[in-house]
């Protein structure tokens, strides 16, 4: 076991077993002040990170942590752990700010920063090809990162009611766009 952890990039580790342990954590003790609540409704500043590292269930953590190695070890490796870092905190700030603005409920969850991982690799791999787990098929990188977007986008729109922070994916997955564009000095900072 010790083996395969290590295995993990150094930044993909620690913010996963931040996740794993952070969700024992809160099914030991109450851990409500660390949710991203609404300017008025509680919000405190570490509020802007720390509702990352919580999860509503087992499926949600499962499915985070899963694309979060996926993709951010992969990330991570061509990157580095400073930039990926600095683009992770990014992501994280980004969906909460983005969800604050557009949404007034409570958020948890680390699925911004998913969504940003996804765009990274989507830009920097486009043509490679990647096995959907469900249905079980290969699509390239590009492709899936747009279906991924217009359906964010569709259930934005169409006002779903689903317990789903989509403002927060949106935040994340633009957020990390900007920071990649200011890297590349491509627009809107050319």
């Amino acid at each position: 076991m010790k083996y395969y952890l290590l295995k993990i990039p150094k930044i993909t580790r620690y913010l996963l077993l931040t996740m794993l342990a952070v969700y024992i954590l809160q099914h030991m003790i109450n851990l409500h002040f660390f949710v991203l609540q609404p300017i008025g409704g509680g919000f405190n500043p570490i509020q802007l990170v720390s509702y990352a590292f919580l999860h509503a269930d087992f499926f949600h953590l499962l499915f985070n942590a899963f694309a979060l190695w996926m993709f951010g070890s992969e990330i991570e490796n061509y990157w580095g752990e400073k930039k990926y870092l600095m683009y992770a905190l990014v992501c994280i700030i980004g969906a909460a700010i983005t969800h604050m603005l557009f949404d007034n409920s409570n958020v948890i969850g680390i699925s911004g920063l998913v969504f940003g991982l996804l765009l990274a690799f989507g830009m920097m791999w486009p043509n490679r090809m990647i096995l959907l787990v469900l249905p079980p098929i290969p699509i390239k990188a590009k492709y899936m990162v747009m279906g991924y977007g217009v359906l964010l986008l569709f259930n934005i729109v169409s006002s779903a009611s689903d317990s789903i922070a989509h403002f927060a994916h949106l935040g994340g997955a633009i957020s990390g766009f900007l920071l990649i564009q200011y890297w590349r000095k491509k627009p809107p900072f050319s």
